[in-house]
């Protein structure tokens, strides 16, 4: 079977369905037999759904876009759809669910109506999705069920679906195996990018390296590593590669040529892997192939003889001559060695002395009368593992028949067993010998001079002939160079001469400081150190020798006691634990004293860093804040600044601020303590908040600390007075016209949630209407509605008063109004007319008149005496009494809270119409005032 999706094809195994019940069979029973048939076939339907598994195989390539047709369940399970054989018979429409959420479902999507199975927007990558278990990559829903025995290769990766097909009559669990193809989409990759390869010199032709790090490809099969090359293989390498048993290709490097370290000892070219994809696709690495050496070449010489002449005079160690040879090996395969042929006689031996290693000849005793005059000196050139080289020294001696000259030395300096002795401190031109030149042939002339390096001079001492005065040129330094070796050259025009060899021995003088190897020597410790901890060792030096060189190490006036400095070694130590916070930084000198007379000393200045240690918490300014805000401040307002510092350094010393309770509406601004509310603060819901504060520093383990915050909420006038009584403007009272003047008629009730003069509240009455309204007066304090003039019988029938129930708030006190109906009469005969007249609007022209209330007394008797001492004392109380009103306030504000809730339940109060009603024995709700 063959599926196609958008631009590409893929191949489906046929699929395997077992034959299906014939629904036909059961839609021509009557509905009697249905109802028996299914009664009786019911109980069977879970065996029977076992023999209706099934399996499915697609096959189809990684990577593919979503929406790709993988197959169609319905078409390969051959499954009857509607317009099937049996078009007049009705089909019920078939549905196809995935049995589980597993896995492998993410990267397919099933049409729940025509079973086609097609790619997801979730692309299959084959090496991601794949793991390696038993030669097969297994994953989906039900991948534990399915074993690699069924796989159709070794490298298959499956998705494996369980689908149910719908309705009872097709029903069968199908298992579908889809079978994801490798695309050669990556490249082969080398785990390194450099790789080294050491081959010996001599290597034969056909020699095989292996190549440790073969290149790596995820694709499988032929999309994976095939091949490797060189692009450079010089002419003398090329590669081959191995395949093992597990399939695995190894990379080896096969000499073709002759190698030679002498001619060419590196070789750096590029490895090249490449895969079987179409097109292919590479990956590369440098591959340095490093020649190694061996023994494969012997010492030559240069020259095969050397002619040297040599006069019979020559002093001892005159230099002969000097031969060396020649290995193009490495390091112990180039060591050459010198050595005399076993043909040289003893006496040739005894007369010049060859250095081994060298390869200097030289004058080792005197000749005389009977020495020979021509010495052939055989040389052999000896290398490891090779036959030596030889080369030939002929030696002519000339014999002189004529004395040579003589020199007599004649000292000044301190001389002992012929060397001289001179101080460093010596000043130029001073003498050290006179030397006499004596030729015994008187007829020849004579020359004189110096042979050697050294601050040294030889004149001829005038008027005075063959006399020379040696004397120094230079001052002479002992810690430059202590020993000098000249020699005093005499030569006569007849070619023979003769040198007298000195000795100048320099003594030292102390003339050398000690010198520091650090003029300023910086060093840095923790705080909190044990005691006589290990600072740092001084170190000096003095040139001088001896005595004059042994160093002294002492501390400097200005350093602090408790450091200590060991004379002898230089260690220095600080005797106390330091403490940052006191002091951070040390300066003091340090001297070093040398033991010559008188000593010399030098300085240097020590510095020490005290490193911070987190051993200081956070410390807040205060442990108590208390700070006043006014209620409704704005959300994010600046409430307060809380100060806190640590004593400690860098990130020890950073502190942040955190609030553990009342987070969700209190913040604080780490960087600058500004503690902020989030939202708006209501006194009237909670008047005050207790804050804790945690300050944490940086340190590791880190310190904390805690402060306390107490915000108390200042009262605004933000609450009108709240009327509860009257709780109806519909509401009226009969009053009656037998009423004494003074009685007290009714009441307006009401509370306010501030505190203090903003919720102090008045009364008056703004608005009248009636026959004579003025009949009727409102206490300004209490509410109180009293009757002020005897009624008559005109005065009969409905008044209205506006009360207005004002605070004294500030800047501007807050108001409500509530109407009061009084209804004078005998009694209530019509019920229904005062009703409507309640309900007409009332015609009341408002006084504009601001109700005042003043503080008077209890007693007639002082009404002429001033309320100045009145309000003292309240003022008194008042201050008194803002610590207990502050504690009380949450506690009132929920006790308002329940009664307005059960005053707004009824909001109209049933007076009764007939009789005298006591206002006071109804009940009233209390008036809270605060002074806060």
């Amino acid at each position: 079977v063959r599926g196609r999706g958008p631009g590409r094809s893929l191949g489906v195994l046929p699929p395997t369905s077992p034959p299906s019940l014939t629904p036909p069979l059961v839609l021509c029973l009557s509905l009697q037999h249905l109802i028996l048939f299914l009664l009786f076939v019911g109980p069977f339907n879970c065996f029977a759904s076992y023999s209706r598994a099934t399996e499915l195989f697609y096959s189809l390539n990684e990577g593919l876009p979503a929406g790709v047709l993988i197959g169609s369940l319905a078409r390969d399970l051959r499954l009857p759809t509607a317009g099937g054989q049996h078009p007049a018979a009705p089909q019920p429409p078939l549905s196809f669910t995935l049995a589980s959420s597993g896995f492998g479902e993410q990267y397919v999507h099933l049409d729940n109506r025509s079973g086609e199975l097609h790619t997801s927007d979730v692309e299959i990558d084959r090496e991601a999705l794949c793991m390696e278990s038993s030669g097969a990559t297994i994953f989906g829903a039900a991948a534990g069920a399915v074993s690699s025995s069924s796989l159709p290769s070794s490298e298959s990766c499956l998705l494996l679906l369980d689908v149910l097909v719908l309705p009872q009559e097709y029903f069968r669990l199908v298992k579908v195996k889809i079978t994801i193809r490798d695309v050669n989409d990556n490249a082969p990759r080398f785990p390194v990018t450099h790789i080294r390869l050491s081959v010996p010199e001599n290597a034969p032709v056909n020699t095989r390296l292996a190549i440790e790090h073969p290149a790596c490809d995820p694709d499988v099969g032929t999309n994976g590593v095939q091949t490797y090359r060189l692009r450079d293989n010089y002419g003398v390498f090329t590669l081959d590669v191995e395949e093992n048993e597990g399939g695995e290709r190894t990379p080896y490097l096969i000499v073709m040529g002759a190698l030679d370290r002498e001619t060419r000892e590196e070789y750096v070219t590029v490895i090249v892997a490449e895969d079987g994809g179409t097109p292919p696709l590479v990956g590369s690495a440098t591959l340095t192939i490093s020649i190694s050496d061996i023994n494969d070449n012997c010492p030559q010489f240069n020259d095969s003889q050397i002619n040297v002449t040599l006069y019979g005079n020559s002093s001892l160690g005159t230099h002969v001559a000097t031969v060396h040879a020649v290995d193009m090996d490495l390091g112990s395969n180039a060591q050459i060695s010198y050595s005399y042929s076993q043909k040289i006689p003893q006496p040739s031996r005894d007369l010049f002395h060859l250095n081994e290693s060298t390869g200097t000849i030289t004058l080792s005793s005197k000749v005389d009368g009977d020495t020979p005059r021509l010495h052939r000196l055989i040389i052999l050139g000896n290398g490891p593992g090779c036959i030596p080289a030889v080369i030939t020294v002929l030696v002519t001696i000339i014999k002189v028949m004529m004395r040579p000259p003589e020199v007599v030395p004649r000292f000044i300096a301190n001389e002992a067993e012929g060397v001289v002795y001179l101080k460093e401190l010596e000043p130029v031109n001073t003498p050290i010998a006179f030397f006499t030149i004596k030729d015994p042939d008187e007829k020849s002339k004579v020359n004189c001079y110096l042979d050697g390096d050294g601050p040294f001079r030889l004149s001829p001492y005038k008027p005075y002939n063959n006399e020379y005065l040696l004397e120094t040129a230079k001052p002479l330094d002992y810690e430059t160079q202590q020993l000098y070796e000249i020699s005093v050259v005499a030569w006569n025009s007849e070619g023979f001469h003769v040198n007298k060899i000195i000795k100048v021995q320099v003594l030292d003088e102390n003339d050398n400081s000690p010198v520091f190897s650090q003029q300023l020597i910086e060093l840095s410790i923790e705080e909190n150190n044990v005691p006589n901890a290990f600072l740092t060792k001084l170190h000096a030096t003095d040139a001088d020798s001896g005595e004059k060189g042994q160093v002294s190490y002492f501390l400097g006036p200005d350093a602090p006691s408790y450091f200590s400095l060991d004379k002898t070694t230089g260690v220095l130590t600080v005797s106390t634990q330091l403490d940052r916070e006191e002091k951070e930084k040390y300066r003091y000198t340090v001297k070093a004293v040398d033991s010559g007379f008188p000593p010399r000393e030098s300085i240097a200045t020590v510095t020490i860093t005290v490193l911070d240690k987190n051993d200081n918490s956070p410390r807040f300014i205060n442990k108590d804040f208390s700070f006043f805000v006014p209620e409704n401040f704005p959300g994010f307002g600046e409430i307060g600044v809380i100060s806190v510092t640590d004593a400690d350094a860098g990130q020890n010393g950073w502190v942040a601020l955190s609030v553990l309770n009342g987070s969700d509406i209190f913040v604080i601004d780490t960087g600058k303590g500004v503690l902020r509310a989030k939202v708006s603060l209501d006194r009237e819901q909670q008047s005050s908040y207790v804050l804790w504060i945690e300050a944490v520093d940086g340190g590791d383990p880190a310190l904390s600390s805690t402060a306390k915050i107490t915000i108390l909420l200042l009262d605004i006038n933000d609450n009108p007075p709240l009327v509860l009584f009257p709780q109806s403007n519909m509401s009226y009272l009969l009053v009656l016209p037998s009423t004494l003047p003074g009685s007290p008629i009714t009441e307006v009730y009401a509370v306010d949630k501030d505190t203090g003069m903003n919720a102090v509240i008045a009364y008056s009455i703004i608005g009248r209407r009636g026959p004579r309204p003025e009949s009727f007066r409102i206490d300004p304090k209490t509410g109180n509605i009293t009757l002020e003039e005897s009624l008559m019988q005109n005065d009969y029938g409905l008044y209205r008063l506006l009360v207005k129930v004002s605070d004294h708030g500030y800047p501007e006190p807050l108001h409500s109004t509530v109407m009061v109906n009084l209804f004078v009469n005998d009694t209530v005969s019509n019920e229904s007319y005062i009703e409507s007249l309640l309900r007409r609007e009332p015609d009341i022209s408002i006084e504009e008149k601001q109700p005042q209330i003043s503080i008077e007394p209890t007693h007639k008797k002082t009404e002429s005496t001033s309320c100045m001492p009145t309000l003292v004392a309240l003022s008194i109380i008042s201050l008194g009494s803002i610590s207990l009103v502050t504690g009380m306030g949450i506690y009132i504000c929920l006790r308002k809270g329940k009664k307005h809730h059960r005053a707004d339940e009824n909001l109209e109060v049933q007076m009764p119409l007939n009789g005298r009603i006591n206002l006071h024995m109804l009940e009233k709700k209390p008036m809270e005032i605060s002074n806060i």
